[in-house]
């Protein structure tokens, strides 16, 4: 890891604003997570959480894996790698997937995808730590505004009488959002050492395993209801939630200081909470109203704001430099 994180410092440019496509395409990643909840609430009407999770994650896992192989991506060849793309697969989808599936069970797919995106303030401390990344005391007061936003649109679910099942599905999106935030890092650190392409198939599918394996162990034979409204689910959050996300996600890191990325990401509470308005019946308190308010100007802080050059660290030699 520690090898990792100095080569990341170092063959990164210094940080700069984002542009008008890196923008775009953010938005659409924001959007394409803000639909995940929904979907997920659907599906499992008709399907056990863990066999749903592996499904979505087998489906997109060997998506990537042929459109790695159709455009000719490189495979990787460092053993180092293979370990690191284990370690992303553990974080972003078993232990991502694993929150986000049972939290649905407790938690409306709206306030689910508020709460969840409290990930970036978490992210931001491990690239800061890791990676180097330096973040001006704005950029921290827009971080810090974001996550105070997910804390106040939590509070009235608190002392309610489903307060016990609120705790354990913010126990499970807290999983999660640890989850992804590890894989985050962690695939940042890699850099350019790895195809964006490949490294999302095999991360996925790495993921899959642990899955797979307790969807056997603990669901067993429990039926899954292969309706319309399963499949497109499934589809949905395979195809457009996963494959196509994490491809655009991870690709734009290569270019994006990770804490930059992160701040469009408090844009996915809004639009999750507007699906859940709007398909799911909840409702804009005057909490939720604040904390949205409370996370749209922790994104403004932090974009607006011209971030630090990070701080260098020595290079190892690499293996291209050795050849």
């Amino acid at each position: 890891m520690a090898e990792l994180s100095a080569r990341a410092a170092t063959s990164r440019t210094p940080p700069r604003a984002i542009r008008g496509r890196d923008a775009a395409v953010l938005f659409l990643v924001a959007f394409l997570a803000a639909l995940c909840y929904p979907l997920i609430t659907v599906g499992l009407k008709f399907a056990p959480p863990f066999s749903f999770a592996a499904l979505r994650a087998l489906i997109a896992g060997s998506t990537l894996a042929l459109a790695a192989w159709f455009f000719r991506r490189p495979v990787p060849r460092s053993l180092r790698t293979w370990i690191a793309l284990a370690v992303v697969g553990l974080g972003t989808t078993s232990l991502g997937f694993l929150g986000m599936f049972h939290a649905s069970e407790y938690v409306s797919p709206g306030l689910a995808t508020v709460i969840t995106n409290g990930q970036p303030l978490l992210a931001a401390i491990l690239a800061h730590v890791f990676l180097h990344e330096r973040l001006s005391w704005l950029q921290r007061l827009g971080l810090g505004l974001g996550f105070v936003g997910i804390v106040v649109i939590s509070l009235p679910q608190f002392g309610g009488p489903a307060q016990a099942g609120f705790v354990a599905g913010v126990a499970y999106i807290a999983v999660a959002a640890s989850g992804v935030a590890v894989g985050n890092v962690v695939m940042k650190a890699l850099g350019s050492e790895v195809d964006p392409l490949m490294a999302m198939a095999a991360q996925t599918l790495f993921g899959a395993l642990p899955l797979s394996v307790a969807a056997i162990a603990l669901e067993g034979r429990k039926a899954i209801v292969w309706s319309p409204e399963f499949l497109v689910s499934l589809l949905a959050l395979a195809l457009l939630g996963t494959a196509l996300a994490y491809w655009l996600w991870f690709t734009l890191l290569r270019r994006v200081p990770l804490s930059r990325a992160n701040a469009f990401t408090f844009l996915t509470p809004v639009m999750g909470f507007g699906f859940g308005m709007v398909f799911f019946g909840e409702h804009l308190g005057i909490a939720t109203l604040i904390g949205l308010l409370f996370a749209v100007a922790g994104i403004l802080l932090v974009e607006a704001t011209a971030p630090y050059a990070p701080r260098q660290a020595p290079l190892p030699v690499s293996e291209a430099e050795r050849q």
